[in-house]
């Protein structure tokens, strides 16, 4: 099962995220996520994100509200139809 997930980088107290697609072979990044700024920095490539989500991938329920700000689900639904 894929899911779409983050990945926690940086130092200590200082995080810095990058989201990724894993499933049990391979990992691949498709964004980057930084909470420490105000306001927070997401970089989303949404050609990977929707080409993932069209293969079945699950994003993690933190992942899915990051991707609904950027618009990333939206456009993913308006796909589907």
């Amino acid at each position: 099962m894929l899911k779409i997930r983050l990945t926690r980088l940086g130092a200590k107290k200082a995080p810095f995220y990058r989201i990724v697609v894993a499933d049990a072979r391979a990992v691949d990044t498709i964004g980057q996520y930084d909470a420490t700024k105000q306001p927070a920095i997401v970089n989303v490539d949404e050609e990977k994100a929707l080409a993932w989500l069209a293969k079945g991938a699950q994003p993690t329920d933190t992942v899915r509200s990051l991707f609904k700000k950027q618009g990333v689900m939206q456009k993913f639904a308006d796909a589907k139809k």
